[in-house]
């Protein structure tokens, strides 16, 4: 019971920092988004790198380099949680924090469809209802903000690829950003030289007004606050079961929502209210849905279990429910109706 309070804890601080981000990007500022995601990947990769060798955990690597597909995998998945990073970035600092949250809030949704598309699943009727209420939603958005949601599709689309690639891949949550960092480090390191090279840069550079040792402070510190939700929700997913994570990760974009409205006092007409409400409806169909087949489930498997027990009787495996998974689970391996997205 304690050790569950206190991933529970360990969840809500995850998902409070990632929900929270919208107030630290800013601080950014006049540096642009391009210049504050280099530096966001290049600190990064020194924090994770740092928080492996403390917790001496590197006995992963040298297998992983005898699968090139899974590092070919990895390349990839790097390569969208940097459009994700750098979309995201660039529209929190440019005034849409409200439209970046329903990215996240639309991103379960997103998920399930590449199910069906990419991994064959079938759905059931509520995953169907809330596919369909969600698909509603971007219409009725759209005709709110009298365009495509452009910012918050490509935040959902690109993170459901890059959770997609991330199953597929099957490493950790500091070790799966260890090795995108790695792969992106170069990139980004050079982009800051060349940055520098034309006097652009604000890493380092102090001009009064603009920048200063603060601000260079600020942008290694984007490395350790992308490290540190990501240890607690290591904590949290080996504590709490999936369910709960996957109701706790609305938290980040309902944190960023109320950001955008109170902080920044983003415009919200009627028609966006009522884009995101059905985008809310849909998360309760689905939300809903998932915890009664969670219930479900764990009934059969009690059933299945009880009947085990009596002498002489026989349970078929195909009786004992699959996806009445254990309690707690490792970040990064399972998915469900409500699986938690894990970085921002």
């Amino acid at each position: 019971m304690a050790e569950g309070r206190r991933g529970l804890w360990y969840g809500f601080a995850a998902y409070g920092i990632w929900g929270l981000f919208p107030l630290f990007w800013p601080l950014l500022e006049p540096a642009g988004a391009a210049d504050i995601l280099a530096n966001r990947m290049v600190w990064s990769m020194v924090a994770v790198a740092l928080m492996l060798l403390v917790q001496r955990r590197w006995a992963w690597i040298r297998p992983l380099f005898a699968q090139p597909r899974r590092l070919a995998l990895s390349a990839l998945a790097a390569a969208f949680i940097s459009v994700n990073w750098g979309v995201y970035i660039w529209g929190v600092n440019s005034g849409h924090v409200v439209e970046t949250s329903l990215g996240y809030f639309i991103n379960p949704l997103v998920t399930i469809g590449f199910g069906v598309l990419v991994l064959r699943e079938r759905l059931r009727r509520a995953q169907w209802v809330a596919v369909g209420i969600g698909a509603a939603a971007v219409v009725v958005l759209t005709v709110g903000y009298g365009r495509l949601p452009w910012i918050a599709l490509t935040l959902a689309l690109s993170f459901a690829t890059y959770g997609l690639l991330k199953k597929r891949v099957a490493l950790g949550g500091p070790e799966s950003l260890a090795l995108e960092s790695a792969a992106m480090f170069p990139f980004a390191l050079a982009f800051l030289g060349y940055l520098a090279l034309r006097g652009q840069g604000s890493l380092g550079r102090v001009v009064p007004g603009e920048y200063g040792w603060g601000h260079s402070g600020l942008l290694i510190l984007s490395g350790v606050i992308t490290a540190i939700p990501l240890m607690c929700f290591g904590a949290a997913a080996v504590r709490v079961p999936l369910t709960t994570l996957g109701l706790l990760q609305y938290l980040a974009p309902v944190f960023q929502f109320l950001i955008g409205v109170a902080v920044f006092h983003e415009s919200m007409p009627p028609a966006r209210w009522a884009g995101f409400a059905l985008v809310w409806a849909a998360l309760a169909v689905l939300s809903v849905d998932a915890l009664h087949r969670v219930r479900t489930d764990r009934a059969a498997a009690a059933a299945a279990r009880a009947r085990a027990a009596v002498p002489g009787s026989a349970v078929p495996q195909s009786a004992v429910p699959q996806s009445a998974a254990a309690d707690t689970v490792a970040p990064d391996t399972a998915a469900a109706d409500t699986a938690p997205a894990v970085t921002r």
